[in-house]
């Protein structure tokens, strides 16, 4: 009598050397598409001084450094690499949720402090094209959200810097929010963007689980510990933008779960936050493509009216303190061709931007992503070997995230510095990497710490 395969998370075997190797082989094309985007982007700045960027396609330039954040980061690596599946295998639930936001703390303020205090946490938002630059302009809200549209175009009277005009005003209103507190300055705001952004990865966890992906969540839960993308969490207000986005859909996931205690009040919840982040970038309307597959996911559209109601009461308001967001994104795209964005290559960035993507999100994102796509004809016919519902789940949404991804590098409105624009679509791909194989989990998680400690000691990132 013959012993059964064990299974692997992809439905094939764990013995099953095809989609390892295939795993492999797109693990390699990912870094020759990231070689193949440093080499002709450099050939290109050098020619002609377009990129923008020193060390394309990421914004950055070559410095080899450590310090003191290079200690703890290494340590911190070698206990989620060798005792990470394990202990998410073992904890209870909740302890788990808040194991995975506390680490990722760590992991994400080890990766930071590699530049220092000054320069990776507290000067990071200090910078005259940052949002702390126009804190004081905010004395009357009131007003300065009325006349909002008024200072974006590059020739009006004070037009605001560039991050603030190149948002709407919700992104500033954060900091304008935290300094009235009595939490202003660099440090505050600095910390603010790693805690917060930080708990995304327990967001993500929330969510699967509440799409009855308990086991992917459990597997998935030490790569969202590790993900490169840490490195752009701290410091950039694009990781708190993260943050409020997945935790808007795991209260969409959670309103439409079988479970849900109030799943109205979760679903009304799930819509202010969605509807704030379209206030926080407008990027992010393209998070709809989650929102969708999370509902699908569930199988239950009634969360929808709730959802709808607190994303339109958010614009309501914003709407009678007077900015008009549909004006404000018009005026966006004039600006963002007033600048650096007129003569950056469209027909570079528009690959070099997925090459970027492959270094955040990580080589066993990349690798579990192939399968993901593999899964997906399965998981939307309904085959007869359709994949298990944790499967299906991490499909549809890794696939959501990769639609985001594809929508905004065609769009032409995200020429170079995604690797922090798009936080909140490449978080989303991490999950991918609980399809990979049980027994070469620790390889691949070891994969996404050498990458991040890469980036961050050899390059001086510029966020």
């Amino acid at each position: 009598m013959t012993q059964p395969d064990l299974q692997s998370p992809s439905g094939g075997t764990d013995t099953d050397r095809a989609p390892i190797r295939a795993d492999l082989l797109v693990a390699v094309l990912a870094v020759l598409l990231f070689a193949a985007a440093a080499v002709v982007g450099t050939l290109i700045q050098n020619a002609h001084g377009v990129l923008y960027v020193a060390w394309p396609p990421l914004y950055a330039s070559w410095l080899p450094h450590v310090g003191p954040g290079t200690v703890p980061a290494l340590l911190l690596a070698a206990v989620v690499v060798l005792q990470g599946p394990a202990a998410a295998r073992a904890l209870p639930w909740r302890p788990l949720v808040w194991s995975v936001w506390g680490a990722s703390v760590l992991w994400t303020t080890a990766l930071a402090l590699v530049d220092g205090w000054r320069r990776g946490i507290t000067d990071r938002l200090l910078s005259p094209h940052e949002y702390l630059a126009s804190v004081d302009r905010f004395q009357d809200v009131g007003a300065a959200l009325s006349t909002f549209t008024r200072h974006i175009l590059v020739g009006q009277p004070d037009n605001w810097p560039t991050h603030v005009a190149g948002h709407p005003p919700g992104a500033v209103l954060t900091f304008v929010a935290l300094d009235r507190v009595g939490l202003g300055g660099g440090a505050w705001a600095g910390v603010w963007c790693v805690v917060v952004g930080a708990s995304a990865s327990a967001a993500v966890l929330v969510a699967l689980r509440a799409l009855g992906a308990e086991e992917a969540a459990r597997r998935a839960a030490p790569f969202v510990v590790l993900v490169p993308a840490a490195v752009w969490v701290g410091v950039s207000a694009d990781g708190y933008f993260a943050a409020v986005t997945a935790w808007g859909l795991a209260l969409l996931a959670v309103a439409a779960s079988p479970r849900a205690r109030t799943p109205r009040l979760a679903a009304l919840a799930a819509g202010v936050l969605l509807g704030w982040s379209v206030y926080l970038s407008y990027g992010l309307v393209l998070i709809g493509f989650l929102a969708v597959a999370v509902l699908l996911c569930a199988r239950n559209a009634r969360p929808l009216p709730y959802a709808l109601a607190g994303a339109l009461a958010v614009a309501a308001a914003f709407t009678a303190a007077g900015f008009w967001w549909w004006e404000g994104y018009q005026l966006l795209v004039e600006r963002y061709y007033q600048g650096v964005a007129a003569v950056r290559p469209y027909g570079y960035w528009v690959w070099a931007n997925l090459a970027t993507v492959c270094v955040t999100a990580g080589l066993a994102a990349v690798a579990g992503a192939r399968r993901a796509l593999a899964l997906v004809p399965g998981t939307v016919r309904g085959l007869r070997r359709a994949p298990s519902r944790d499967d299906a789940t991490v499909a549809l949404l890794v696939t959501a995230a990769l639609c985001a991804v594809a929508a905004a590098t065609l769009s032409g409105m995200s020429k170079g510095e995604t690797e922090r624009i798009w936080l909140p679509f490449v978080l989303w791909l991490v999950p991918a990497a609980a399809l990979l194989p049980s027994r070469h989990r620790r390889a691949w998680l070891a994969v996404q710490a050498v990458t991040a400690l890469l980036v961050n000691h050899l390059l001086l990132t510029g966020w």
